[in-house]
């Protein structure tokens, strides 16, 4: 009989996506059948699943730690914020609807027995289940209705493990602060508390520990030291981009325009991590460097808006100097419909109804359809004969004349466009990136020869687990896992 434990934080990032894991790595080493689970998720960072659906980029991460294939019942719900007040909704990897906040917080209750079936599906097919809350624990004022954290683990009848980060400081405080303002029968519900991202030597906060096991009543794991090569892995939250431009005195700079709606910027992690790129994503207000070498168009969750955002910041005029002066540009999903000469939306899928003029690099034009295209795809490069594994993640189609010049073949089938002129290219498919022959074949000799992405990726898990291996007791740990009713 399957077991599960839940991780929730007493705040946003405090290290539960990471946590979770590296757990999942560490248990799968040891020969366990493991599987990540997140009730409701909120990210525009996407991947596609085995089973033909989507689910946020983090549990996709578990999931490979995990030594599995990513499936929708990962992830039951996603949501994928659209406007300031809304977001599209996500339910078993297809989108459902789009509402307000305000309508989906009265709304959610409903998808309770859609989540509670897909945990027992992954129960029943694993030894482990390790749950990811999201955001706070300690959102009173959203426990009502709540499918995410104490919600979801009273339905489940699981117990919790409480993440704290003692990085950003006032830790002891916000751990017993949780237990404070939380409803009492859920405090009841949380087994143990665990420290993460502690930096120094960790004696010092040895009486903490002691502290927060005497106050709480339960015991107190840790603390996790800062793990510094977290960073080489796929982040989620968009609170990750605050840091992700890199500083390197690398020979060929990149730039990214930062949109408002970016989505799947984890196609840049691999350019971000070749040693002798400089990749720099271009805070709004500011100019795209005159120096860059590729300018490359990101995913949007809200093209057309995003579209607006681009020419308001003045990056349109900063694009089209670049293409003047011979300078490369590649637009991956909506950043290849904003390069086109037109995007529609007629049904008012990302907002109002209307047209809205692209950039016109491309002559091409797009119109939105309902119908999301969500496929795992191997695809041949044409210009380079460089194999990528990728995948599509897009609503609209897109037609026009330069789509004679396809940017790849998938399973013999064009794709995507090149300019006549062949330094404007746009593509759908994500993750292109990754692949190690691709990338060189855009940075030419810039490219590390003997840099693996994905090589790098599976490193970097297994570093992870044997991080937590050191500083937490995983069997005591584990030990607090309690069986799955399965009806």
């Amino acid at each position: 009989m399957a077991k599960a434990l839940m991780f929730m934080g007493t705040g946003s990032d405090v290290g539960k996506s990471l946590m979770v894991a590296g757990l999942c790595r560490a248990l799968a080493n040891r020969g366990l059948r493991v599987a990540p689970f997140k009730p409701q998720n909120m990210s525009n960072n996407a991947a596609v699943t085995a089973d033909g659906g989507e689910i946020g980029r983090a549990q996709a991460l578990q999931a490979r730690a995990s030594r599995r294939a990513p499936t929708t019942a990962m992830n039951p719900v996603l949501l994928k914020p659209e406007l300031e007040t809304g977001s599209q909704v996500v339910v078993r990897g297809q989108r459902r609807a789009s509402m307000t906040a305000r309508t989906y917080w009265n709304e959610r209750g409903k998808l309770l027995p859609e989540v509670l079936g897909a945990f027992r599906e992954l129960a029943a097919d694993v030894d482990v289940v390790l749950v990811e809350g999201a955001g706070s624990a300690s959102e009173v004022n959203l426990r009502s209705n709540d499918i995410a954290n104490f919600g979801f683990a009273q339905a489940a009848d699981i117990p919790v493990i409480l993440v704290g980060d003692i990085h950003r400081g006032g830790v002891i405080a916000s751990v017993v602060g949780t237990f404070a303002v939380v409803d009492p029968m859920d405090a009841k519900r949380i087994r143990a508390t665990l420290i993460n991202k502690f930096q120094g030597d960790p004696s010092l906060f040895a009486d903490g520990i002691a502290f927060l096991a005497h106050r709480t009543g339960v015991p107190c794991f840790g603390p996790v030291p800062w793990f510094p090569a977290a960073h080489k892995l796929p982040a989620e939250d968009v609170l990750a981009l605050a840091d992700y431009s890199t500083d390197k005195s690398g020979s060929f700079t990149i730039a990214v325009p930062q949109l408002p709606r970016i989505a799947n910027f984890d196609d840049l992690d691999p350019l971000r991590a070749e040693p002798g790129v400089n990749l720099v994503l271009v805070a709004p207000g500011q100019p795209i460097p005159r120096a860059a070498d590729l300018i490359i168009l990101p995913g949007s969750k809200a093209t057309r808006s995003d579209l607006t955002a681009l020419r308001a910041n003045g990056w349109d005029i900063d694009i089209a100097a670049h293409h003047r002066a011979g300078g490369r540009i590649i637009g991956i999903c909506g950043g290849y419909q904003m390069l086109g000469r037109s995007i529609a939306d007629p049904d008012g899928i990302e907002g109002a109804p209307g047209v809205s003029d692209g950039l016109g690099l491309l002559d091409v034009q797009t119109v939105l359809t309902p119908v999301k295209q969500l496929r795992v795809e191997q695809a041949l490069h044409l210009a380079s004969g460089a194999t990528i594994a990728g995948y599509h993640m897009h609503l609209g189609a897109t037609q026009g004349p330069d789509i004679a010049r396809p940017f790849a073949q998938v399973g013999g089938v064009d794709e995507g466009a090149v300019s006549a002129d062949g330094l404007v290219q746009g593509t759908y498919l994500h993750g292109l990136f990754a692949a190690d022959s691709f990338r060189r074949a855009v940075l030419g000799n810039v490219a590390a020869p003997d840099f693996a992405y994905e090589a790098s990726i599976e490193q970097t898990l297994d570093d992870l687990a044997a991080h937590l291996e050191q500083h937490i007791d995983i069997d005591a740990l584990v030990a607090l896992a309690e069986p799955v009713r399965l009806k």
